[in-house]
């Protein structure tokens, strides 16, 4: 008996003091039952005696049973449905020895067929394994915990062991492990696939042997479906990747030498590194070889499939960067916001003075259009890091492609021909129709600069009900209906090396001065902002599609019509009060003159509390607060909510390089109040003051 098996065989009586003390409750009694033969007459206190040993005895066995653990069924269920999913072989027996219930794992193992299944003392053939089922069947008869160990084949063993369930039933666990130093004495030759049967042949770990020089003699069937190919009597370096084949080949060598470890090296199937979808590697496989010396001059192979592993690390590694650099592009908008809002504003007053046959007109219109190019860069940084100013309506995609085609069509060249392909009864989407067709648009200028020698783009349209959730690129689309959006070329396609980076901000592969690597980083981030997702096929000199999946959106009947925006009016002058509120100084001085231009009386405030305390002391009436949204110690939105308190009628505007959602949702009544995105000129301000000052509603957002 091993010393697993000593240890699990002990009743659980306690050691120490209490082993001397029962004991000598034992030698009490014997001792007592000596006198009470030997002297009945004299036997009386004998006997008393021999009652409180034997009392004593039982107490002690009691209390030590009554530290033992045993299973609950429950408790054992739970354990089980976990192993099964760890390849771990489980059956639970009855107190003859039949099996009650297994997992397929223990049937496979066990080589049984149809409903009955082998009991665990003949589930595996061998002289190493037969003693030690006996001895575990034993032990399980018994009620008794009971786990040894046993080699199956060079360089792998099992673990079995055995634990008692109520009403004398048991469970049995059959774990596979790799040994932890090798055993030449105990190896058999390369045949020893054979005895091992069925363990090795289904194991869940690729098992092989081969030569010193790498060649393959024998391998198992996970070892052959990993590399997909025929295996026997081939070298190991033929199945590889060339950039692994030394590493793995010098492995196999050392091992056939007896220098023996567990050191480990990566490898991948040769020519399986190519099948790339949606920035991941999806085709790839990766395993982790082991190898251990055999008694002949050969080595034991172990292959790890760590494809899965793999693939989730590059998912998740994607995932992260496209956060990260997603939060860094919002952050950067944000304050370059700013900043183009007082290069916007100044150009535009000094385009105000100088007039066109002024000699200074053409520097500071260009000054002015440029700020106007940079705020459509950053637009496209918002969009890319979701925090784009969104205006979502219930849409049709047909009727957005549609009225998209001319426009489109203008900006393919020659030799390239635009198809239309429709879907019937095309479900309808909650979208932001300026920022889709800018979307598509972009999809089909990317579409147009791949086909440098004309070709077809294609834009289909179609309904799509997915029954389970799919994986698309580093995002999971889950179950629902969808409205699909593809962009198909026939172009030059995407290389496999690049296919990661695409969606990447400033990642274009465009001559300097042709391309700012935005066009599908805005694209990714209006697919996204609109909860919806984007996948991409593509083969090299066969073309590249793009899907865009949006959600079906379900109206609702019932709901309020969207009121619609009024147009501004064309007097854009007035009398009125104004509070502003901005912390940046050269925002603030840029807004407040303009407003004091069109006639407004304009008090300035560097932050919330100092703009509270202008209405608390109210000397002069305000009739409208224009307010930045993020600022330091108060913020915009918590100023208003102060306001509200004094001033319930009070109207608002708020101004912010970031999106509208982003206050809105942290505002209970934010759906009341109006929005100017940065960066403005002096029209779009005075515009949108005379717009609320004359009563004009907040624009509903529909869903």
């Amino acid at each position: 008996m091993t010393a697993h098996g000593l240890r699990d065989f002990a009743l659980g009586v306690p050691s120490g003091n209490w082993r001397w003390a029962a004991t000598g409750f034992v030698a009490l009694a014997l001792g007592a039952g000596v006198v009470a033969v030997a002297a009945p007459q004299q036997a009386q206190w004998a006997g008393v005696a021999l009652l409180l040993s034997v009392a004593g005895v039982t107490s002690l066995v009691v209390y030590g049973l009554w530290q033992r653990k045993w299973l609950s069924g429950s408790n054992v269920r739970r354990v089980a449905e976990a192993a099964a999913r760890a390849n771990v072989a489980w059956a639970i027996t009855a107190p003859d020895g039949t099996v009650l219930d297994c997992n397929d794992v223990y049937r496979r193992m066990a080589g049984s067929e149809g409903d009955a299944a082998a009991p665990p003392e003949l589930a595996l053939s061998g002289e190493a394994s037969a003693a030690v089922l006996y001895r575990l069947t034993k032990a399980a008869g018994e009620g008794v915990a009971r786990e040894e160990t046993f080699p199956v084949a060079p360089g792998l063993e099992i673990v079995a062991a055995v634990r008692p369930l109520a009403e004398r039933q048991a469970v049995w666990w059959f774990t596979p492990r790799l040994s932890a130093v090798a055993r030449p004495s105990a190896v058999a030759p390369a045949k020893a696939l054979q005895p091992a049967g069925d363990v090795i042949r289904d194991a869940p770990m690729g098992v092989a042997f081969a030569a010193a020089d790498g060649t393959l003699l024998e391998a198992n069937n996970a070892f052959r479906s990993f590399f997909a190919a025929a295996v026997s009597a081939r070298s190991l370096g033929d199945l590889i990747d060339p950039a692994d084949r030394a590493r793995a080949l010098e492995l196999i060598a050392k091992a056939a030498r007896g220098e023996a470890d567990l050191a480990s090296v990566e490898v991948r199937a040769v020519g399986q590194s190519n099948g790339m979808t949606g920035g991941e590697r999806s085709n790839e496989r990766m395993a982790e070889l082991f190898a251990n010396p055999m008694a002949d001059g050969k080595a034991v192979l172990f292959l790890l499939d760590v494809s899965e592993q793999k693939a989730l690390e590059v998912k998740f590694a994607q995932s992260q960067k496209m956060q990260a650099v997603g939060q860094l592009a919002g952050g950067v908008a944000h304050d370059f916001n700013n900043l183009l809002t007082v290069i916007i504003g100044n150009s535009e007053f000094l385009l105000m003075r100088h007039q066109a046959g002024d000699p200074s007109f053409k520097e500071i219109n260009e000054i002015h259009q440029n700020a106007l190019r940079a705020a459509t860069l950053v637009g496209q940084l918002l969009a890319f890091s979701r925090k784009q100013t969104m205006q979502p309506k219930v849409l049709v995609v047909r009727d957005v492609v549609g009225e998209l085609a001319l426009m489109l069509r203008r900006l393919l060249r020659e030799g390239i021909e635009l198809n239309l392909d429709h879907g019937t009864d095309l479900w309808p989407v909650h979208a932001d129709e300026a920022q889709l067709s800018n979307a598509i648009i972009n999809l089909v200028v990317n579409a147009r600069d791949a086909m440098p020698g004309g070709g077809v783009v294609t834009i289909r349209t179609a309904n799509e009900a997915t029954s389970h959730a799919t994986a698309l690129g580093t995002a999971i689309m889950p179950a629902g209906e969808y409205v699909r959006i593809d962009v198909a070329d026939t172009g030059t396609g995407i290389p496999p090396e690049i296919l990661g980076k695409i969606f990447d901000p400033f990642f274009t592969t465009k001559p300097v001065g042709q391309g700012t690597g935005l066009g599908l980083a805005t694209v990714y981030g209006i697919v996204k902002q609109s909860g919806g997702f984007i996948t991409l096929d593509s083969e090299i000199g066969r073309g590249t599609t793009f899907r865009i999946y949006l959600p079906r959106h379900h109206i609702d009947q019932n709901a309020p019509v969207v009121e619609a925006e009024r147009a501004a009016p064309r007097d854009v002058t007035g009398q009125d009060t104004i509070l502003l509120v901005e912390d940046e100084e050269a925002v603030r001085s840029f807004a407040a003159r303009a407003l004091r231009m069109r006639g407004y009386n304009v008090i300035e405030a560097s932050g919330g509390e100092e703009a509270l305390e202008h209405v608390r002391a109210d000397k002069a009436p305000i009739h409208l607060i224009i307010t930045d949204v993020v600022m330091p110690n108060m913020d915009g939105p918590t100023m208003v909510r102060q306001v509200r308190r004094i001033r319930p009628d009070m109207q608002v505007i708020f101004m912010s390089g970031y999106a509208e959602e982003a206050f809105r949702r942290n505002d209970e009544k934010a759906e009341d109040l109006h929005f100017l995105p940065k960066p403005f000129g002096l029209k779009q301000l005075a515009a949108k003051v005379k717009e609320v000052l004359s009563g004009a509603p907040a624009v509903k957002k529909n869903g």
